[in-house]
């Protein structure tokens, strides 16, 4: 959605958050409905910018975890727990990445009941022509500065490792 607001709706959320609810509860409020409406504005920019491969940001994921993996493929049970999805998630987007032509599925030489992902050679030349252009995009942060991502990644940091139970250093 674009369109310029005469004023910022989260501000305002904060405004009416206060009037009813006291200041304590404030700053976590503002913050939550901040972070969310930047994960909508970085899903957007992305998928915008990975269209012309009929990527999305999960996809793109997928396909980079492929491509950075020692052999290509990875068992579908190893990327979803890498990409922290759901299991039926990580099956839908190896499903569209095949249908796209850019990874094979095949049974696992091992453990026939597991499955492979495969990335193909399309799949590699997708890899680096997507990431060339989200890397110039800068992952769409603009106008964020490089010292600010910064900040946010460390701010971030902490409550991610609470949930996922690493150890944030």
């Amino acid at each position: 959605m674009s369109g310029s607001l005469p004023f910022d709706p989260i501000d305002e959320a904060r405004r009416q958050w206060q009037k009813h609810w006291g200041a304590s509860p404030t700053p976590s409020m503002v913050a939550v409905t901040s972070i969310m409406r930047v994960e909508q504005i970085l899903t957007a920019r992305l998928n915008a910018l990975l269209k012309p491969w009929d990527l999305t940001f999960p996809r793109y994921e997928a396909l980079m975890l492929l491509y950075y993996s020692r052999n290509g493929s990875l068992p579908l049970g190893k990327m979803g727990a890498r990409l922290q999805v759901h299991p039926t998630s990580i099956t839908n987007t190896i499903d569209g990445l095949q249908k796209l032509g850019y990874v094979e599925r095949t049974r696992h030489e091992d453990d026939r009941r597991k499955w492979l992902a495969s990335i193909t050679e399309r799949g590699r030349e997708v890899a680096v022509e997507a990431t060339e252009v989200i890397n110039n995009a800068r992952f769409g942060t603009q106008p964020l500065r490089r010292a600010q991502l910064q900040d946010l990644f460390e701010i971030l940091r902490d409550l991610r490792a609470d949930e996922d139970a690493f150890d944030a250093g």
